[in-house]
């Protein structure tokens, strides 16, 4: 039997995260470089504003996933959160020290953090439950092409407009508000048919409403970070190979060329196999990343230790958000992917500093196998758990 055709309002939920990809990633992959060598901000303010940042859109996401279930309503909230990031980049352009930088970039993140899980909430309401992996799997790839052409603009407009930072962070404002007002015309909210609102989402009734098999699969989803630490090491690593410092960020642009490639075919492979054999095979291609990473010595073998590393992304991120929509109760998805989103980034956080102190203990080659390491724990965790010899798919 075949399946139905994704909606349309899917493939427009997609290109609205590639349009404020590419806004966003126009203005951060230069905003360092801007903040350290034009305002002359240190390199430890830098990681102050991007950890008091990204911490903040973490703890937004859960109460505005709960307010959309509270309300009912996911889109209007998506809309609003689309629009506060679009309209913070003007405060980039004109910032001349370190306040109005800290306002933009806690305004930017707090719009992330407000849309995030209701649009993945909008995303589980709107398709089937037969091809949420394509849906899922499809809205990461376009994404993931948003955070390829962005840095590749903002490069290129600094080439052609001799690094003019100000002016390229103006014209990002573009495709952020086109983003916002795709959103707002093309996606149709559906009849919200819960026939009862779940009260007040975070209370301990509805945390248990839960069950046993939400919460796993956001145990899956932590233990599953803690194997994967920043892609910043990715880039390090490159640096450690001599690699020409011009060509560096194509690390990343490599990287997530084959991440979207392989988002959406694997995203419809999973709405065909378990999730947790899915998974698994992720977890073995990640590890076989550590490995050749730590071992390679040549461009060769970071290139495709690199090109493994992004197909485990492609495998792996859209399925585990069709696994949070398959084991959430309709009336609390919102909620469900504000603390899943909480749990796996405060864990990418937690496996990013520990990575940091091996590499500076013992060298980039230890980091990497400890992270093969720990993949392989939690690979055989994820075989021996009963949640998942008794259930192929969560669904």
């Amino acid at each position: 039997m075949s399946k139905p055709p994704l909606p349309k309002s899917i493939w427009v939920l997609g290109f609205v995260s590639m349009l404020m990809d590419i806004s966003s990633e126009m203005i951060h992959s230069l905003l360092p470089m801007f903040m350290v060598g034009t305002l002359g901000i240190s390199v430890f303010a830098v990681g102050l504003i991007d950890g008091i940042a990204e911490s903040t859109t973490l703890i937004v996401k859960v109460f505005s996933g709960a307010l959309s279930d509270r309300m009912g309503k996911r889109k209007a909230l998506a809309v609003f959160g689309y629009g506060m990031s679009a309209f913070t980049k003007p405060l980039f352009a004109i910032a001349q020290g370190m306040g109005m930088l800290l306002t933009a970039r806690m305004m930017d993140r707090i719009g992330k953090g407000i849309r995030g899980a209701p649009r993945d909430a909008l995303i589980t309401d709107i398709t089937p439950a037969e091809i949420r992996g394509a849906a899922f799997g499809l809205r990461q790839s376009l994404d993931t092409i948003g955070a390829v052409v962005g840095p590749l603009l903002a490069t290129a407009l600094m080439l052609l407009w001799m690094n003019d930072y100000r002016r390229i962070f103006w014209l990002a404002v573009i495709p952020g508000l086109a983003a916002m007002a795709l959103l707002f015309v093309g996606v149709k909210e559906p009849d919200n048919k819960i026939a009862q609102r779940p009260g007040n989402p975070v209370s301990m009734h509805n945390l248990r409403r839960m069950g046993t098999a939400y919460w796993w699969v956001v145990a899956l989803g932590s233990i599953f970070t803690l194997a994967r630490f920043s892609e910043a090491f990715l880039i390090l690593r490159a640096q450690q190979m001599q690699i020409p410092v011009a060509y560096v960020p194509l690390i990343m642009v490599a990287m997530n060329l084959v991440y979207a490639a392989t988002a959406y075919p694997f995203g419809k492979l999973s709405d065909r196999v378990s999730h947790p054999q899915l998974l698994a095979w992720g977890l073995l291609v990640l590890v076989a990343s550590d490995v050749v990473l730590g071992y390679s010595q040549q461009w060769y073998g970071l290139a495709t230790g690199i090109a493994l590393w992004g197909i485990h992304m492609g495998m792996t991120q859209g399925l585990l958000s069709s696994m949070v929509a398959a084991s959430a109760p309709a009336d609390l998805r919102g909620t469900a992917f504000g603390f899943f989103n909480l749990a796996s980034g405060v864990s990418l956080l937690l496996a990013s500093v520990v990575a940091g102190l091996l590499w500076q203990e013992f060298g980039s080659a230890f980091t990497f196998y400890a992270g093969a390491i720990f993949a392989s724990v939690s690979l055989l965790g994820l075989i021996l758990h009963p949640s998942t010899r008794k259930q192929k798919v969560l669904s």
